[in-house]
């Protein structure tokens, strides 16, 4: 049986309640990806050219971070990857999750939180971006679903 970990970023809450659902779900551990500076209700505003997350993720190099870091990622064989959606992909603090975490040799699976947006630029960019990761699938979710969606979703 293969070790699962739910590694996270909420801005808001609503990632990480979803988050933790599915690591019930697959019985897995959780990690949640923290920032240093916590993003303020100001930083948030969407759509606007003068916050911080705007300015983040102008700056493809920008590498917010993190609090804590992930203690023997070599432990698992499945990290699900969950975020929310900024400006049409993943925030740049997955980068830096992705960045500070060796995950050659795993099988990761991303989810998304997002009312409207699709979680396929998200996958794509990542994939594009860390060609030596097995990115397997991605999903988004806005709302209710069923547990067997999970579990198919995430075979193990």
């Amino acid at each position: 049986m293969n070790k699962i970990i739910v590694c996270y970023f909420s801005a808001t809450g609503a990632t990480k309640r979803l988050a933790r659902k599915i690591a019930g779900i697959l019985h897995a551990d959780t990690f949640e990806i923290e920032p240093v500076v916590k993003y303020t209700k100001d930083d948030l505003k969407w759509p606007s050219k003068n916050n911080r997350t705007y300015m983040e993720m102008k700056n493809k190099r920008f590498r917010p971070l993190i609090l804590n870091k992930l203690e023997n990622p070599d432990d698992y064989d499945i990290i699900v990857m969950g975020f929310p959606i900024w400006y049409y992909t993943a925030p740049t603090i997955i980068n830096s999750f992705i960045e500070e975490n060796n995950l050659n040799g795993k099988k990761v699976y991303i989810f998304a939180t997002s009312g409207a947006t699709s979680v396929g630029r998200s996958f794509k960019d990542l994939k594009k971006m860390y060609p030596n990761i097995s990115f397997i699938s991605g999903r988004r979710f806005n709302g209710s679903f069923y547990n067997k969606e999970i579990l198919d979703w995430i075979k193990h």
